[in-house]
């Protein structure tokens, strides 16, 4: 996925609206607070992503990206599907000042290779990071984007020990519609077909070039992509070139979709997890999010007991890069306002 996205100055904040009876307008999740936005280093839209590495923890490795940062609790990212770690490099920069953070790539993405067996469902990707998690033995800032949100509502409704705070941004929660535009390539849909049919598609996706892929992403994914710089998707088309070259990239891919569209139907429902969430938590969702309906953003922030809902206009599915500025000021209130109620909870009387 893509590096940072310039914002126009005239990004407006969308706050809810009390009493609306609008289904994708939000009744009963408060606006989220922004930190000030001097409070933040300046931005290098042309920063080289962090550096990576393997890390195993819990009995799972799987490939990080780490940035550096004070000590005290650190910030752990999650991608979604089809991401990698490189998705949060330029969010991580702004929360860096305040906290260490480590972008994992999920079992099967980025350079994680996938255990023998993995089964790629979300309950085994929460599994992975739960167990990654505990292994690390302290609470986290937890953030997620698409998939990786939905992750996160499960680790964090399992384990509330170790999650200090819960951002979801675009979570995948169950959005059944059937609408062509969420497709970067209509292929993509065929190609989880069994049979001929799936095998003529993923032979056209084969034959696709990097950089082509690299701008069906962008279409599908932001809110304005004529904002995506010439040198960003360069990037994005040598990360797709170098997947392409890993044995066991497909399948995961594949596997991983499969599974998610299957959890909408059968299965935990992402809903009753999301209610059994205790973390602070924040949800930011763009107005042009393409893959998962804004009109779930209401729901999601009401389920979550005391939510704080970001609505973004403009923006798409990957509202981190396209908008990192103003997502990283909900993110740093978020963390802040829990750092102080905890010093509150502390005080002797209470």
């Amino acid at each position: 996925m893509l590096g940072r996205m310039a914002v126009p100055a005239s990004l407006r904040v969308r706050v809810p609206r009390p009493g609306s009876s609008r289904p994708d307008q939000p009744v009963a999740a408060p606006a989220a607070a922004l930190a000030d936005p001097a409070t933040f280093p300046p931005l290098d839209p042309h920063r080289s992503p962090w550096p990576g590495r393997e890390v195993t923890s819990g009995g799972v490795t799987l490939h990080v990206r780490e940035t550096p940062g004070p000590d005290g609790c650190p910030a752990v990212y999650v991608h979604g599907l089809g991401g990698s770690a490189l998705n949060w490099t330029d969010l991580a920069a702004l929360l860096a000042t305040r906290a260490a953070g480590t972008a994992v790539d999920l079992p099967g993405f980025g350079r994680s290779r996938p255990p023998a067996g993995f089964d790629f469902t979300p309950a085994a990707h929460a599994d992975a990071l739960l167990c990654f998690l505990a292994g690390r033995n302290e609470p986290v800032h937890l953030l997620g984007n698409s998939l990786g949100g939905t992750i996160a509502i499960s680790v964090a409704a399992r384990r509330p020990e170790l999650v200090r705070t819960l951002t979801l941004v675009s979570p995948a929660m169950p959005d059944r519609r059937p609408d062509p535009r969420r497709m970067a390539d209509v292929r993509l849909a065929l190609a989880l077909v069994p049979g001929p049919i799936g095998e003529r598609a993923r032979a056209g996706l084969a034959a696709v070039s990097p950089r082509v892929r690299a701008e069906q992403v962008v279409r599908v994914c932001f809110g304005d992509p004529s904002r995506v710089p010439e040198h960003r998707l360069v990037e994005a088309a040598e990360e797709i070139a170098r997947r392409a070259g890993l044995a066991w990239a497909q399948e995961a891919g594949e596997r991983t979709a499969r599974a998610m569209v299957a959890s909408w139907w059968w299965g935990t429902s992402p809903w009753a997890a999301a209610a059994r969430v205790q973390a602070p938590t924040l949800v930011v969702w763009g107005e042009r999010d393409r893959l998962v309906s804004p009109r779930l953003a209401a729901r999601t922030a009401a389920t979550i007991p005391g939510a704080r809902l970001l609505m973004l206009p403009g923006v798409g599915h990957v509202a981190q890069i396209e908008a990192a500025d103003t997502v990283a000021r909900a993110v740093a209130e978020l963390w802040e306002s829990r750092t102080t109620t905890r010093e509150d909870d502390a005080r002797p009387g209470r």
